[in-house]
């Protein structure tokens, strides 16, 4: 089974022979879903920041 990763230096994805992994992201199980990789990521931190509930109870001054 092949997997793929998405490049953030060169914004792209790459095979297993790609740059190193602190520029990418992944593993994916396709090309397809690799290529999704920032839409994915900006999907989650809507998400989570859409949460109130962080569970820190601090308060500003």
């Amino acid at each position: 089974m092949s997997q793929f990763w998405y490049c953030l230096k060169h914004h792209a994805v790459e095979g297993k022979d790609g740059c190193k992994a602190a520029d990418r992201l992944g593993p994916y199980d396709s090309e397809a879903e690799a290529s999704r990789a920032l839409e994915k990521v900006e999907e989650r931190n809507e998400s989570w920041d859409a949460k109130d509930d962080w569970g820190d109870s601090r308060t500003e001054d």
